[in-house]
């Protein structure tokens, strides 16, 4: 395993993969190899569709595994082959713009948070990867019809160029400073996919850390559910996530008092924002 960069990365890049060619090809292709300074680290869960040649081509350092182990645990193995003081998890099927970075990293840096870029339809609308609480009754009703109703509880948009706080990330796209990740101890690898972002987020806000969205920076996200196919695995690892996160938030199960209880701090921020 080399290092593609000449000097030692101030940011690290890491993107997890299985059967990913197309949307590497597609979406990081577009970006570019990266620049000096900055190191891009896949770290592939046993792809069968030559992701690994592509990734390599594209400018990447991978780290080949010899099977499936999920997103989370994937996360901290790239985490712990980076160098770089600024760390960002990115999805294959994202365009990245690696002229963001340093504003993003002067966000997490100044702000102590963990931030993301606004992330974009093909079409140019914004998707909602800020969220509000995680509340069980609003993760069903945006499932089966989305949150039309009450749209600014739950899927969260930037607006202008201020940063926004939210509850959580989608885990599409998440940065920090090297500092604030080894303060979470990285993702928890018992979620293997689904909730592991609500979670990293809200141990976030319970360490003092600020989770933002940052709509200045605007990146292209193709976004495709492995739970919209009629496979039934997703569903299985969705559900086995689902139990796993409720019984250790179980005040979003309970309403807006229980988790400001539980959560003061980003009950008290998420509250000034809206104010």
């Amino acid at each position: 395993m080399s290092n593609t960069n000449a000097q030692r990365p101030w940011c690290s890049l890491i993107t997890v993969t299985y059967n990913s060619s197309a949307a590497l090809t597609e979406f990081w292709g577009k970006a570019g190899h990266p620049p000096m300074g900055i190191e891009w680290i896949v770290v592939d869960n046993g792809s069968t569709d030559g992701t690994q040649d592509v990734a390599r081509k594209l400018g990447a350092t991978v780290i080949e595994r010899d099977g499936n182990f999920g997103f989370s645990s994937s996360n901290n193995v790239g985490v712990e082959a980076s160098s770089g003081a600024f760390i960002g998890f990115v999805n294959p099927d994202i365009s990245i713009d690696y002229r963001d970075l340093v504003g993003l990293r002067d966000l997490a840096r100044d702000r102590s948070a963990i931030v993301s870029p606004q992330l974009l339809n093909a079409d140019g609308t914004q998707q909602p990867n800020g969220r509000g609480y995680p509340f069980l009754v609003d993760k069903i009703r945006n499932r089966i019809a989305g949150d039309s109703r009450r749209p600014a509880r739950y899927l969260l948009f930037g607006a202008g160029t201020e940063p926004r706080v939210v509850s959580w990330l989608m885990g599409a796209s998440i940065f920090g400073m090297r500092e604030s990740i080894d303060a979470l101890g990285g993702w928890d690898s018992r979620f293997f996919l689904y909730y592991e972002d609500s979670d990293i987020c809200i141990r976030a806000w319970d360490l003092g850390i600020d989770v933002l969205l940052a709509p200045k920076y605007r990146w292209l996200h193709g976004w495709a559910r492995e739970t919209s196919t009629a496979s039934a695995t997703p569903w299985k690892r969705e559900i086995s996530s689902m139990v796993k996160f409720y019984s250790r938030y179980p005040e979003f199960l309970l309403g807006t008092y229980a988790a400001g209880r539980r959560h003061p701090l980003l009950s008290r921020k998420l509250k000034a924002a809206h104010a």
